[in-house]
């Protein structure tokens, strides 16, 4: 959010606003997007048809989804992936026109720019980020072919019965031209809400690869917990950044926090009863839960998830990461990727900016609450 691919292409960030500054191009090229969906879609449609002969040879092989509830450790996985070579990904000068990535990357490639510097990004999580540093944004697509994905009142699962030819189209196209204008061969993507969609993108792509990390409870709820309480504050003073957060399709945390619905009515409405009350680790620890038990059984339910997913523990990987980066690797069918493990290996720890402050009782509370899901992931 403090950084973007402007139109120029040069670093916009503010020293006032604790990074949570938008600028007001971003803000009203966002604001047409959400406003105007269709058209948007369009658009993007129409420059298919303009790169229909530049993408016509692209194959969509093995597209790697990287998938976690927020703050278990994706986004490092995802700028470890997209540190190869053969690897398309978004970027942040990919917003605001996210729908039309062919024509909007060669006029960032024409426009002036200015020198850039790594800022860390909003998160205050250390971790920096520059126009050109991968980042979620296909949720952008996804809610403008399906308006109930972020409503706390309606199952937000897709799986391998959902339908929308629209929708499917679209996405392998956009695909194909992002990784046309990257020059890569392989798309890789981080969506934290695909947990709900991963046997959806499976019957799309039967060859995808699946990232799943998940974190220990305690530390896990902890950072949502200290997330939530930063872009509340954020956002307070920036309108602009509450309405970025709710077009980019983070709901995770800030003012406007909304639960992902598994299918369980009763929990999600409890989850929400849970927040509005001012019961702050409960519900955090119902919602992980339920989160955990959905993904858990999923996998135990369909043998092929199961096969194409691999499971990343946060503590294991801390622990030991140039194996976990190394199996990272393999899993994604990513080759030749020793240099990358040995640059990146080093630079992997436990936090040390935050520990958890809940006292005894709201650690109790949260291994019992979390105890049947924790479990079946080896906590």
């Amino acid at each position: 959010m403090n950084i973007r691919a402007s139109k120029t292409g040069k670093k916009t960030t503010s020293s006032n606003d604790g990074g949570f500054h938008v600028s007001r191009w971003d803000d009203f090229i966002s604001g047409l997007m959400a406003r105007y969906p269709q058209s948007w879609i369009g658009l993007g449609n129409f420059e298919t048809r303009l790169a229909a002969d530049a993408i016509a040879d692209i194959k969509i092989e093995k597209p790697v989804f990287v998938a976690g509830l927020a703050r278990s450790g994706s986004t490092i996985l995802l700028e470890t992936l997209a540190k190869h070579p053969a690897v398309a990904s978004h970027r942040y000068r990919d917003y605001p026109p996210v729908f039309t990535p062919y024509l909007w990357n060669k006029f960032v490639d024409l426009a002036p720019r200015g020198k850039t510097v790594a800022v860390e990004r909003t998160h205050a999580d250390g971790i920096n980020i520059t126009p050109e540093s991968p980042e979620a944004f296909e949720e952008v697509l996804w809610m403008a072919f399906f308006d109930h994905l972020h409503d706390p009142a309606q199952n937000n699962v897709l799986d391998a019965t959902t339908d929308n030819a629209a929708f499917e189209t679209f996405y392998r196209d956009h695909i194909r031209k992002l990784i046309h204008v990257r020059g890569a061969a392989r798309y890789v993507s981080k969506a934290n809400y695909l947990v709900t969609r991963l046997e959806y993108l499976l019957r799309l792509f039967p060859d995808a690869r699946f990232v799943l990390p998940v974190r220990d409870p305690v530390w896990h709820i902890a950072s949502l917990a200290k997330q939530h309480d930063l872009f509340c504050k954020g956002e307070t003073g920036n309108p602009r950044a509450l309405r970025h957060m709710q077009r980019v399709g983070h709901y995770e945390f800030g003012l406007d926090r909304r639960p992902i619905h598994t299918g369980n009515e009763t929990m999600t409405r409890k989850v929400i009863d849970l927040w509005k009350s001012g019961h702050e680790v409960e519900g955090w620890a119902r919602y992980w839960n339920d989160i955990h038990g959905y993904l858990a059984d999923r996998l135990a339910a369909n043998p092929a998830l199961k096969m194409a997913t691999f499971v990343v523990r946060y503590e294991d990987f801390v622990e030991t990461p140039r194996e976990h980066l190394q199996k990272l690797f393999d899993h994604a069918a990513l080759p030749d990727a020793g240099a990358i493990i040995d640059a990146v290996a080093p630079t992997i720890h436990a936090p040390n900016y935050y520990r958890p402050k809940f006292d005894d009782r709201d650690t109790a509370l949260i291994r019992d609450l979390t105890a049947s899901s924790a479990v079946r992931f080896g906590y």
